[in-house]
């Protein structure tokens, strides 16, 4: 290949962006080290500094927080269209065909920022709604005087979470906001590049994060953790992974090559919920794989790999995983879409071709 392209796109610069930036181990959101946010913000600060560039003051805040409840409440078309689909539905596909309807049922409003209110605050209702209605329960409307997390976590169980666990998830929202030009955020802008409309790109955000390979891997994590079991099946099990070739998910990552800074913040959560919960060898396997792998192959873990037991712990069924995933990346791909919208160009790359010339074509009878 020429120097000016590199498969997957790797070390090509598409754009410029004033979102977040990884250098090294460091992430950040406008400025914010990953680490002080995670450990003084709420999900909703983040949010706002995602789309405004800076973090609210208390009287900001406060309205913010207010337009999102405002907009919280899922149309009841949506409600009735969730109750027809089968509860074996993938759950990435139903939460991508409820987005691509939900502007069919809302105002005819031109402003952009109004249709991030709408699918930013309706996503965690949409999710939380879905697992209920495939268990056989009536969904829950969010509470006012709730935070976010809080609300979420009240609208999947129907109880109140603990601050414990309040501050986990709150912690897990802030850490998967967003992450430069991952694929899911640059498939965003590319959609919106042609100027459709916002909700088409959140929807080709959802379809790119439902692979494996991105936001689909913390749901292989778990079923991995559960495929050990215990935590003496540990090395038994990653030599024959080692042996034959097999990707043990959640660890390594394309950007950072000395550790995901998200991981580290995870993994002292996952920690603390998984004794408090009953369920601490999940994080003995988790912990003695992480080590293993490290030692074997030097790759660390990325931001999936204690998110699987952290939501576990909190009582999350695996096939949330990567919807409750995209409930927190919304904020960052509505960004990045607003920042695309501000400076437009369509995106059209070129291709190395590689294939064959000067063919001549030969008539149908003499083939």
């Amino acid at each position: 290949m020429s120097n000016q392209t590199g498969k997957g796109l790797e070390n090509i610069t598409v754009a410029s962006s004033s979102i977040s930036s990884i250098v090294g181990t460091t992430l950040t959101y406008r400025g914010y080290k990953i680490e002080d946010l995670a450990q003084h913000a709420s999900f909703e600060e983040v949010v706002y500094l995602l789309w405004y560039g800076s973090l609210p003051t208390a009287q900001e805040l406060t309205q913010f927080n207010e337009t999102l409840f405002n907009h919280s409440t899922l149309p009841n078309e949506i409600l009735t269209l969730l109750n027809q689909f089968p509860t074996h539905a993938n759950t990435m596909e139903v939460l991508r065909t409820c987005i691509s309807a939900l502007p069919i049922y809302l105002p005819k409003e031109n402003d952009n920022l109004e249709h991030a209110f709408h699918i930013q605050a309706k996503i965690s209702t949409l999710v939380a709604a879905m697992s209920r209605v495939r268990q056989g329960k009536e969904p829950l409307a969010p509470k006012k005087e709730y935070s976010y997390a809080k609300n979420f976590l009240y609208m999947l169980h129907g109880s109140t979470p603990t601050d414990l666990e309040e501050e986990a998830f709150n912690k897990a929202l802030i850490l998967h906001a967003d992450h430069e030009f991952n694929a899911s955020t640059f498939s965003s802008r590319v959609t919106v590049a042609t100027l459709s409309d916002l909700y088409s790109g959140i929807v080709s955000a959802i379809g790119t994060l439902k692979g494996p390979l991105h936001g689909g891997a913390n749901e292989q994590v778990m079923h991995m953790l559960n495929e050990i079991g215990k935590p003496n099946q540990v090395d038994t099990y990653l030599s024959h992974a080692f042996e034959n070739k097999k990707k043990i998910m959640g660890i390594g990552h394309r950007v950072y090559k000395n550790g995901d800074p998200r991981a580290f913040i995870l993994k002292e959560m996952s920690q603390k919920l998984t004794e408090l919960t009953g369920h601490q060898d999940l994080f003995t396997i988790s912990d003695a794989v992480e080590k293993i792998v490290e030692k074997e192959k030097g790759l660390k873990p990325n931001v999936d790999f204690y998110s699987a037991s952290l939501y576990h712990a909190l009582g999350i069924d695996t096939s949330l995983f990567t919807p409750i995933f995209a409930v927190s990346r919304t904020s960052g791909w509505t960004a990045h879409i607003l920042e695309q919208y501000q400076n437009n160009r369509l995106i059209r790359p070129r291709a190395e071709y590689i294939g064959k010339t000067s063919e001549t074509y030969v008539s149908l009878d003499e083939r």
